[in-house]
């Protein structure tokens, strides 16, 4: 099913939309499979740290069941919408938060940031930035405390201005510092749901406080311009979406 113009105005206000249960449960089963056979067989506590910053099960990232869960999900054309055009997306990110009991102090919490800039393990002159994330949830996230995502509902469009007006490149903070307080809202849901969340919004993710782990498949989406414009998109919100130009935003509770 499209997007519908209030999904589209809702997008454009808080910079999220979730599609529950768009991945098929076949889908969904293959990708785990393969996910789960490496975490137990595979995974060594000494490169938790550096998966973390960029992905796990690195050999798997361009097999063809995990970019099912974008090309074939219904998610690619729900990021269509969005952006109009998008160039190729040909690898997935498995991110997974390891139980903490199972390996202590070995991962690291992630504070508020924006992918790609001013991360602590690359220059700060260099961006690493895309248009839209999609995640698909791949494992059971029913409390904030199993390393659930945090993202800031709106805060695509506070990012722009303190990237406009305060930010320069080459600065090794990643927000300003009334965003890097805020607690965020946990993604929580079941395997198989779809998040789409603007490229600026910040997010942070904590320590996984249950016994078993927390797995998610991200696609980094780019409009196939966004390459040649990454710092006015920093400054635009919507550069990238050409199709949300004319799309009002979706009025907040209160109003």
């Amino acid at each position: 099913m499209p997007l519908t113009p209030e999904e589209k105005a809702a997008f454009k206000r808080g910079g999220v939309l979730i599609r529950r249960g768009l991945a098929a449960p076949g889908q969904v089963q293959h990708a785990v499979s393969l996910i789960d056979g490496w975490y137990r067989k595979e995974l060594v506590a000494d490169d938790i740290p550096a998966y973390s910053r960029r992905t796990f099960v690195p050999e798997l990232g361009e097999s063809p069941e995990l970019l099912a869960l974008y090309t074939e999900s219904g998610a690619a054309k729900l990021a269509a919408s969005l952006l109009g055009d998008t160039g190729p997306v040909t690898t997935a990110q498995i991110q997974i938060r390891v139980p903490e009991d199972a390996f202590p102090g070995v991962q690291p919490a992630k504070a508020m940031h924006v992918d790609g800039v001013s991360c602590p393990h690359l220059d700060p002159q260099e961006l690493r930035t895309f248009s839209l994330l999609v995640g698909v949830v791949l494992s059971d996230i029913d409390d904030p405390k199993a390393g659930a995502l945090h993202y800031l509902p709106g805060g695509h469009l506070a990012m722009a201005r303190w990237f406009a007006d305060e930010w320069s490149l080459g600065m090794t903070e990643q927000v300003p510092p009334e965003i890097d307080h805020e607690l965020g809202t946990p993604l929580l849901g079941t395997p198989g749901d779809v998040l789409l969340m603007h490229h600026l919004v910040p997010h942070s993710v904590a320590h996984n406080l249950m016994p078993f782990p927390r797995v998610m498949a991200y696609f980094r989406v780019s409009h196939p311009d966004h390459a040649h414009h990454r710092l006015e998109a920093l400054r635009n919100p919507w550069l990238d979406y050409p199709p949300l130009t004319e799309v009002p935003c979706a009025p907040t509770p209160q109003e």
